[in-house]
């Protein structure tokens, strides 16, 4: 099962041929249909619709389709309904400048505040009688299954390089947790050593006056202690736990952002406590490069649905 980003974007277009209305001439412009589709990463899914005023009614049905496909991002869909014809700017009619006129007298003898019309909104609303009361039932909803198909294969194909480059971050840090291991016992081995030197001097400076039985025994209780203070065994353990199942959810794919954002933060925490235990420098090293890695894992796994 693939793994899949919340990052992507798609897009599409149809083309018609405008129908020309009553009285307007034949030639009338190509009608084009665009949809985008932009995704980020989201906790939950959050859809956002900007579309032109004759696409309205489309919206509940874009967010079923949407919402039966994708399960996690922040998903914004736009449309538009554009003329390609080689002159972007309609001319308005004769006919529309004198019903606009009348409608702006007619308005502004009842409301004197109002704003007259500007060369914008003329243009605006003969683009849209020029366009017509288009029905665009046939066309939105093939066309957004287009778009989503080619949002769903955008995200997969960034969710499968997110997935290998988790897959590799987890190989790294299986390398660094076997080069933690072997540290443990020979740092114990180093301190009991070093603690016995100390008794021995212990005893040399003494004259007898403290048994060397009782002097010892605190020598070796030290070293135990010190052994047990430092042990990172278990963390060690725990964190080879949390890398097979991250590997394993990987590996299986599917909705896995959630539970691998868990144990990123499971993993954060052994590599804090093995830091934290560190009584040597090559430990020390190995606990940063090891939440380095955690970190930039932690990043990419948010874009994860």
């Amino acid at each position: 099962m693939p793994v899949y980003s919340m990052t992507g974007y798609a897009s599409a277009q149809h083309s018609t041929a405008n129908s020309a209305t009553e009285g307007e001439p034949k030639n009338q412009p190509t009608i084009q249909l665009g949809l985008e589709i932009r995704s980020v990463n989201s906790r939950f899914l959050d859809l956002t619709f900007r579309l032109p005023e004759d696409l309205r009614q489309f919206e509940p049905s874009l967010r079923e389709l949407l919402g039966s496909k994708l399960k996690r991002g922040k998903i914004e869909v736009r449309a538009s309904v554009e003329s390609t014809s080689s002159s972007s700017i309609p001319d308005p009619t004769p006919k529309l400048l004198q019903r606009l006129n009348a409608a702006q007298d007619s308005i502004r003898a009842w409301l004197p505040n109002a704003n007259p019309l500007s060369v914008a909104d003329v243009i605006r609303l003969a683009a849209n009688e020029q366009g017509g009361q288009r029905d665009w039932s046939a066309d939105v909803m093939p066309l957004a299954e287009k778009a989503l198909k080619e949002l769903l294969a955008a995200r997969q194909r960034e969710g499968a390089r997110l997935a290998t480059m988790l897959l590799g971050h987890i190989a790294q840090l299986r390398a660094l947790s076997e080069q933690a291991g072997p540290l443990v016992p020979k740092l114990v081995a180093q301190q009991r050593a070093r603690f016995m030197e100390r008794w021995k001097e212990a005893m040399a400076l003494t004259d007898g006056a403290t048994l060397p039985e009782a002097a010892q025994d605190r020598a070796l209780t030290e070293a135990t202690a010190f052994a047990i203070r430092i042990d990172v065994a278990e963390e060690i353990t725990r964190l080879s736990s949390h890398l097979d199942e991250l590997e394993r959810l990987i590996t299986k794919g599917g909705e896995i952002g959630k539970r691998l954002d868990f144990l990123i933060q499971e993993l954060h925490r052994e590599a804090n406590t093995m830091g934290s235990k560190s009584a040597a420098l090559e430990l020390t090293h190995i606990s940063v490069d090891m939440k380095v890695l955690i970190e930039q894992m932690r990043e990419q796994v948010q874009n994860l649905e």
